[in-house]
This record gives structure tokens, C-alpha cells and sequence, in this order.
């Protein structure tokens, strides 16, 4: 779906490019030409990676190190490598072992996306107006990073550099513990006695707030792993939180609530203007 919408709004906004995909499956990529998101594809490396000018990876974090073992043979000297995964020091951590050189890879990731996934996912205006974070590390060509900066401009979106190991740090506590406060919740609750009737009378805000509980399971276990130490952080913190809440709402505690929830909506209203 991320590499298929990227595919997709590149097409859309004129991109004079040839764009091929490199698939584990020939349907996939026939799909993928018949919805006019490529010109063609393979699942063979060889075919393909020679004539890259830029080879994008959209695929699980921990998949991240087979794929990059699969073309580093077939790189040219000028190629660029970039990703589009969620979790920066791990991807970097692979491209120096695989790669070794590091002047041609820029890692990146679009804060972007959908619980669907699959190149029949794929949504052309997935990245208009969001933003897309490039983590290039000191010796990183600057054309390279200019080239994939102005790829995801593109397709839409807009660019902004951070430190790999900050970029972790901050998705941790915004989109990856999300996504873990989501499972849990759901699990929960469907392994509860009465689950059928818990979502059968669920308000509309449960479903608000699981939607990304439809996300690819192995995708968000990869990332969990990938960010074990920053998502670790994040959720002991979310504990000691949810231990005061508990107190308070065991002792009665009115003021403490109300204190709590002010203060996260006034964050919150100010985050969405």
C-alpha cells in the first residue's frame, strides 16, 4: 500500500519516470499494472535494480535486511537508496552492514498511511499535505538527499530532516504506541465473555480509536521489535499515567480528573487547530 501510493501520486502529479516494482509475487505486480501505479515489474533483482536510479524499500522493518542483500549486487555507483520505514536507526543499522558505502541511502518515512494494506490499498492522495521525515546521516550526498526530498514533494507532500535516533524516540510515543494501545485494547475486550455484545453496542468513538487495530500485524510487530527500547519508554510512561487515573478514579479523586482530562484536551485541541 505505501509503495503503491507512492507509485500512484508520482503518476498523478506527472512523474516522467519509469517506475517498475520489484515483487515476491508476478499477481501483485500485474495488479499493481493494472491499476496504472507501474510500467512494469519482476520478482527477479537482476532485472530490474541495474537500471534504478533510486530503489525505494516499502516493506517490514524486519524484512529490511534480506531485501537490501537482494540488491546490493545489482546497485550501480549513482543509485540512490532510500525507505519508507517506520523505525530509522535499524534501517541504518542494516544499510551500513549490507551496503557499507553510505552516501547514496537516504533513509526516510511518511508519516502517512492506512489500517489496509496491499497494493490494492494503494490511494494516490495518501500523502498530499502530510509530511515525510529524512534521517540522512552526516556523509550523505547532498544531491541524494535533494533528489528524495524532492521525489516526496512530488507526490505531495513536505520534507523535514530529523536525527535517526530523535525521529525514533518521537514515533514511538505518537504513532507506535498508538498502535499497541489499539491491539491491546481490542484484544481485550474480544477475549472477554460478554466480547459479542461489547461490540455490538460499541459507540462510535471505540471504533475512532481501534480503526489502526486494522493495521497489518506484521508490519506493527516488526516495528515493535525494531523500536523495542523507545516504545518500551513510552509505554512506561503511558503506566505510570494510567496508575494515577486508576488512584484517582478508585479514591474519588474528582480534581485529578478533571485536571487530567483538561489538560490532555486542551493539548489535543491545540494539536488539530
Amino acid at each position: 500500500m505505501i509503495g503503491g501510493s507512492l507509485a500512484g501520486a508520482l503518476k498523478k502529479n506527472g512523474f516522467s519516470g519509469r517506475i517498475s516494482a520489484l515483487v515476491r509475487r508476478n499477481e501483485t505486480g500485474q495488479q499493481g499494472k493494472d491499476l496504472g501505479l507501474i510500467d512494469d515489474y519482476s520478482t527477479n533483482p537482476a532485472t530490474l535494480i541495474p537500471s534504478a536510479d533510486m530503489v525505494m524499500l516499502a516493506v517490514p522493518m524486519l524484512s529490511m535486511h534480506q531485501q537490501l542483500q537482494s540488491i546490493v549486487d545489482h546497485l550501480t555507483a549513482t543509485a540512490i537508496v532510500t525507505d519508507a520505514g517506520s523505525v530509522k536507526q535499524p534501517f541504518i543499522k542494516d544499510a551500513m552492514a549490507v551496503l557499507k558505502d553510505m552516501s547514496r541511502v537516504v533513509p526516510g518515512h511518511p508519516i502517512a498511511g492506512r489500517e489496509k494494506t496491499g497494493v490494492g490499498a494503494a490511494d494516490a492522495n495518501l500523502y498530499t499535505d502530510r509530511r515525510v521525515l529524512l534521517t540522512p546521516l552526516p556523509d550523505t550526498a547532498i544531491d541524494a538527499i535533494e533528489t528524495v526530498e524532492q521525489l516526496w514533494i512530488l507526490a505531495g507532500a513536505s520534507v523535514e530532516c530529523l536525527d535517526p535516533g530523535h525521529h525514533d524516540r518521537v514515533l514511538a510515543a505518537t504513532s507506535h504506541l498508538p498502535h499497541v494501545l489499539a491491539y491491546a485494547l481490542v484484544d481485550t475486550l474480544a477475549t472477554q465473555q460478554e466480547a459479542e455484545e461489547i461490540f455490538r453496542y460499541a459507540a462510535g468513538g471505540f471504533g475512532d480509536f481501534t480503526r489502526i487495530a486494522s493495521s497489518d500485524p506484521v508490519m506493527w510487530r516488526d516495528v515493535c521489535l525494531s523500536n523495542r527500547d523507545a516504545l518500551l519508554e513510552s509505554i512506561d510512561n503511558l503506566e505510570v499515567h494510567l496508575r494515577t487515573l486508576r488512584f484517582a478514579i478508585d479514591s474519588g479523586d474528582a480534581k485529578t480528573l478533571e485536571t487530567t482530562f483538561t489538560r490532555a484536551k486542551t493539548a489535543r485541541d491545540k494539536f488539530t487547530g
